[in-house]
């Protein structure tokens, strides 16, 4: 079963954890603060309103007349009060209603058994605990905010950096030894994200240095291999007619010829081979040397176009290209060019599920994988032109029997509109506007 996954940037995730952070902050504050807000003027009530009547048991008529709307024995007065205020200590009392604002009572004894007490509703100080949440309630709702985008000028300064520095190791990874991941993030400041940069340039040097030690040391290889291999064909000539000389003059070419493919490879990833660059009738072009070098094959031009391109280079790829179908494929061997575009086809077994996800690699050879040297230096070589070169399978007419299988191999060359310089580098076209 396939799992769910959630992508979120890392600015967002910052953004919500300061939110998330602030808001709490905010909730646990606000409630110590109402919390504390409610006591003390509860307390201040409750002193305020002991001291009232106490004034008022003070007073000449106060068992008989008291002032401020103080009663004697009052009925309604809570009865742990009047209690407390009969055995001769005073008190007060908060005296709680879901529906009302709470009711602050106070009471003192007045002798034979009389009780003296008063009381008042909280509304004032209830208006206050109501305006102090509400000042309460802005305030968090500002602090979220402000955090909120404080994380994401925060989160989207630490991902803009991130995503330089994937654009540039992409860049890497895709041969350009010239790009630098540290310069790309730039920034004043150094965080992790610079240790990142450092370690994945370290890195691709390391790596660098590795490939083009293995190429300086596979050119090497094949270049020692030149001299013997052109004496062993020398004195394959020599031989006596007959079948055992056939063979060894084949082997001996065989040879001469995976020589010179690993020095074209190691040439090729050494990224100094330069296209020399002609005009050329691109359909002409192709089905004279398709001709040349397959007669069996089809040509179809559907649309004719003059590029700038290697011709040289461009019939290597050619040359590979129908070498390979004639080798692993099937016959029969199609060729069509659409402008810019030149598709070889055969009706072969198609190409392996290797080489569509991961491209020609070197060396791998056999039937099932169906490519040696050849397409890896047809893919080198459109590099040179600045062209693409893609690999697909066309899938076999029918019903779910022949779900999986191919009925034919298309590499596919796309060439560029704008050639290369002699830099190997792209000009930059000035649009109008």
């Amino acid at each position: 079963m396939r799992r769910f996954t959630l992508r979120t940037g890392i600015r967002w995730k910052i953004t919500l954890a300061i939110a998330a952070v602030g808001a709490l902050t905010a909730l646990a504050l606000s409630l110590v603060v109402h919390s504390a807000a409610r006591v003390s003027m509860l307390e201040s009530a409750r002193d305020s309103e002991l001291e009232r009547v106490q004034y008022i048991a003070r007073t000449p008529d106060a068992g008989r007349k008291p002032i401020w709307g103080a009663k004697v024995n009052d009925p309604e007065l809570p009865a742990e009060l009047r209690e407390k205020a009969r055995s001769g200590r005073r008190g007060t009392y908060i005296q709680e209603s879901p529906k009302r604002a709470p009711e602050v009572w106070a009471a003192v004894p007045l002798g034979n058994g009389q009780v003296l007490s008063m009381h008042h509703q909280f509304r004032e100080s209830a208006n206050m605990v109501r305006d102090l949440d509400r000042a309460l309630v802005i305030g968090s709702l500002a602090v979220v905010i402000g955090g909120s985008a404080l994380g994401v000028l925060i989160g989207g300064q630490i991902s803009s950096r991130l995503r330089k520095a994937a654009a540039a190791a992409q860049r890497v990874a895709h041969g350009d030894p010239e790009v630098r991941v540290r310069d790309a993030v730039g920034g004043v400041v150094r965080d992790e994200t610079d240790d990142l940069a450092r370690a994945v340039d370290a890195m691709a040097d390391a790596l660098q240095q590795r490939l083009e030690a293995e190429r300086r040391v596979t050119a090497d290889i094949a270049h020692e291999l030149r001299t013997p291999v052109t004496g062993l064909l020398t004195a394959a000539e020599l031989l006596p007619p007959g079948r055992p000389t056939e063979l060894v003059r084949d082997r001996a070419q065989a040879m001469r010829a995976l020589v010179e493919d690993v020095l074209e490879v190691a040439r090729l990833d050494g990224a100094s081979e330069r296209a020399e660059l002609q005009d050329v009738a691109l359909g002409e072009f192709v089905t004279r040397r398709v001709t040349a070098l397959m007669p069996e094959a089809s040509v179809r031009v559907v649309a004719d176009e003059i590029v700038s391109t290697d011709p040289r280079r461009l019939e290597r790829i050619l040359g590979n290209l129908l070498a390979n179908a004639a080798r692993y494929g099937q016959p029969p061997v199609q060729v069509d060019i659409e402008g810019r575009v030149v598709r070889v086809r055969d009706h072969g077994p198609g190409f392996p599920e290797a080489l569509l996800r991961e491209g020609p690699s070197r060396f791998r050879t056999g039937s099932t994988d169906r490519h040696g040297l050849g397409l890896t230096i047809a893919e080198g070589q459109a590099r040179v032109l600045g062209a693409r070169l893609t690999f697909r399978n066309v899938a076999a007419p029918g019903g779910a029997d022949t779900e999986g299988a191919a009925a034919g191999a298309v590499a596919v060359l796309w060439l560029p509109e704008h050639a290369p310089t002699a830099t190997g580098s792209f000009p930059i076209i000035q649009l109008p506007g």
